[in-house]
């Protein structure tokens, strides 16, 4: 194998381009390593290591919004207060990524383009209307995150471009929650994993986002169970919410659970945790 070691942004864009799109992206590396020992024949490759890329590291506030940089960790969230106070499901889903050595060293720009169904990080930036900013030799591009996945591990990023920041809207919320069902409390995969925000922003940025992970090939927003929220429907029990989750997520049968069980803990979840609170104010 053959490691490329940038300097700088610069240099690492340029070496991509050369590459032709054969060097692969690495940072903290979290992903890369837990398959490593039974797939070393696809190890036989370049990787582009962007760890001493310092410029990518920092998180940045602006007037309207937080701006993560390509190699911000779960634990530089963790750390900031601000984050903690004005979007705290960031933090939540932070501390369920692993344990505290892989929120150290594990980046939201890897937890995105890893591109897993079942991924922490995912579903909180695409409920606060995270923006993907992607750049290459050839300029610089911004995608939401929720067009983001074509498919199962199916994105948009050429494989020229590098996750240089990720750009979270700053907005008054009223309501912010984030789940995960795993088989125990701490550093297990999620069975199923919900994040739900309210905006009282006007127009297309405001209303429910409801986000489900583990449930469909790609983490993905659910615009069958947002109309209902929006309409402030009555639901009177959990059942009532299957024909919504059915139109919204494919889930299946696997080794962490079954599709029926997923689908039944998304209603318990929503009914319990979001539609009654929102009944009750």
């Amino acid at each position: 194998m053959s490691v490329l070691l940038p300097s700088s942004r610069l240099e690492a864009l340029e070496l991509l381009a050369r590459s032709n799109g054969a060097a692969i992206p690495m940072s903290a590396g979290t992903d890369l390593l837990v398959h490593w020992p039974q797939r070393q024949s696809d190890h036989d490759r370049t990787y582009l290591d962007l760890s001493g890329l310092t410029d990518l590291r920092p998180l940045e506030w602006t007037p309207d919004a937080l701006v993560l940089g390509g190699l911000t960790t779960y634990w530089d969230v963790i750390r900031d207060a601000r984050a903690g106070r004005e979007l705290p499901l960031l933090a939540m889903a932070a501390r369920q990524v692993g344990a505290i050595q892989i929120q150290a060293r594990g980046t939201w720009a890897g937890n995105i383009v890893n591109g897993s169904p079942a991924a922490d990080g995912v579903p909180v930036l695409m409920a606060y209307d995270a923006v993907v900013v992607l750049e290459s030799v050839a300029g610089r591009e911004e995608v939401p995150l929720e067009r983001f996945y074509k498919g199962y591990k199916q994105m948009q990023r050429r494989p020229d471009q590098l996750v240089v920041a990720i750009r979270i809207p700053r907005r008054p919320y009223t309501f912010q929650r984030f789940v995960k069902i795993g088989s125990r409390r701490a550093q297990a995969i999620a069975k199923v994993g919900l994040a739900v925000t309210h905006s009282a922003s006007g127009g297309a940025e405001g209303g429910w986002r409801v986000v489900a992970a583990s449930v469909a090939p790609t983490i993905r927003r659910c615009p069958s169970i947002e109309r209902l929220l929006e309409e402030q429907a009555a639901v009177h029990s959990p059942d009532e919410l299957l024909p919504a989750i059915a139109r919204d997520v494919a889930p299946i049968d696997d080794i962490r659970s079954t599709a029926d069980y997923r689908k039944v803990a998304m209603a318990r979840v929503l009914f319990y945790d979001v539609f009654r609170r929102t009944e009750n104010g």
